[in-house]
């Protein structure tokens, strides 16, 4: 069977509302007890996140759905080529934060954009790596021949659960107890490091007749679940070394706990995030006969510039040199924005004007939920 090449010929953004800068976050997070976080200073100044985008006005009201912002993007693919209406075969959207636990949230994309036809919708689940899982379904789907146009995309909408009313009970339960009036750490730790935000490629059997397309050479991811402890989670707790389910903890516990706030073990996650993934990625470049210190641009997706240091030094160690000025992000104007972070820095990239056919370009992510990775080379055609 004849396997198709596949193409990234176009990419799209949609980032909501206004831009937040550090000093405007806790209006739109809110106070926790009233006070302001004793971490946001130490943990601003360690990501070096300047900007991001939230979904909320300073109410807490909601001012989109995360299926509307992906919509919002695809919609600008469709405004560039009307054509795609009746052409788009494959819709393939990945998230953490879904509106929903039922429907999908591919469905609810798909539902949002009334003026496509049926069409085959898939809903990869997970984290950062959530929306590279999207993309590589659909890189195997236009490979393998079974379509040629599709649409992937990598979104966010955790704003709105990181709003201080859904920490208060628990805060009060701490300070009661420990009469420490102090979040835990694991918690207030992801409020300033979180931002919302969605974007979206365009996939073909055939490049640009006019200007670039990204050619995907290859696409792989590793999970190493079966040797590592949960390390972000959401809708469950920790419990004697063990995730427990909310479906496990009544209503009030629920509430207590705040078991639908996200979660880190900071701990863990400094331990093992660099190391598992970047170390594989050495045999995975060897595995394609591919150079990764001639690599022309890097896209890490970084959760903070923390770890920026940390993953150069790892690279090294395995013998791969990438020079500082071949790296490429948008962490600090963007935000975090999970499954939509590598998305939005190809979307920047390819549109930027700097990329010249036969560039490479390698896309990283990684994702700490119980350390995932995923890793694709991308030649400019």
């Amino acid at each position: 069977m004849k396997k198709e090449e596949v193409y990234i010929v176009n990419t799209s953004s949609f980032l909501p509302n206004t831009v937040i800068d550090n000093e405007q976050i806790e209006e739109y997070m809110g106070f926790v007890g009233g006070k302001a976080s004793r971490t946001k200073a130490l943990i601003l100044r360690n990501n070096k996140i300047k900007e991001r985008y939230y979904a909320i006005d300073k109410n807490g009201v909601s001012t989109h759905t995360n299926a509307e912002m992906v919509s919002i993007a695809i919609r600008k693919l469709i405004k560039e080529e009307p054509s795609l209406v009746d052409n788009i075969e494959l819709l393939a959207c990945g998230t953490s934060s879904p509106d929903q636990l039922m429907p999908s949230h591919s469905v609810m994309v798909h539902g949002e954009l009334s003026e496509l036809k049926p069409i085959e919708v898939i809903s990869p689940a997970g984290v950062c790596c959530s929306g590279m899982h999207a993309l590589k379904y659909a890189y195997l789907t236009i490979k393998t021949g079974d379509k040629s146009v599709a649409v992937t995309a990598g979104s966010e909408r955790l704003a709105k659960t990181l709003r201080s009313e859904n920490y208060e009970e628990e805060f009060e339960k701490i300070s009661k107890v420990e009469a420490k009036p102090i979040l835990a750490f694991e918690k207030d730790f992801l409020r300033w490091m979180l931002s919302d935000g969605a974007s979206a490629f365009l996939l073909k059997n055939q490049p640009n007749k006019k200007g670039i397309s990204l050619r995907m050479d290859w696409i792989e991811a590793i999970s190493y679940a079966n040797e590592q402890a949960v390390c972000m989670y959401m809708g469950a707790d920790i419990e004697d070394d063990k995730l427990v389910s909310y479906k496990e903890y009544s209503a009030e516990e629920i509430t207590q706990k705040s078991i639908f706030s996200i979660k880190q073990d900071t701990k863990l996650l400094g331990e093992k995030i660099v190391h598992l993934g970047f170390d594989k990625l050495s045999d995975i470049c060897d595995k394609y006969g591919f150079d990764a210190s001639t690599v022309d641009y890097f896209l890490p997706h970084l959760s903070s510039f923390y770890f920026e240091d940390k993953i150069d030094e790892v690279l090294k160690s395995n013998g791969i040199v990438i020079p500082k000025e071949n790296w490429f992000t948008n962490l600090a104007t963007k935000g975090n924005v999970g499954s939509a972070s590598i998305y939005l820095m190809v979307d920047e990239l390819f549109k930027s004007n700097k990329l010249e056919k036969g560039n490479t370009v390698l896309l990283a992510v990684p994702e700490s939920s119980r350390f995932s990775y995923v890793f694709c080379l991308l030649t400019v055609v």
